[in-house]
C-alpha cells in the first residue's frame, strides 16, 4: 500500500482506464473517471 494513502487504483483498473484515455470514442465523463483512477495508481515505471 502506497505511503499517506488510503486508496490505491490496482493494476488491472489503471490498464483498462489508460484504454479509456487513449480511445477516442470515450466521453468526457468517461475521461475525468479514468484520469482519476490513473492519478491514484502507483508508479512501477523503469528507472
Amino acid at each position: 500500500m502506497a505511503k499517506g494513502k488510503d486508496k490505491v487504483t490496482s493494476v488491472k483498473v489503471a490498464r483498462k482506464a489508460s484504454a479509456v484515455l487513449r480511445d477516442g470514442r470515450s466521453s468526457a465523463r468517461s475521461r475525468s473517471v479514468a484520469a482519476s483512477a490513473l492519478s491514484q495508481a502507483t508508479r512501477k515505471g523503469k528507472k
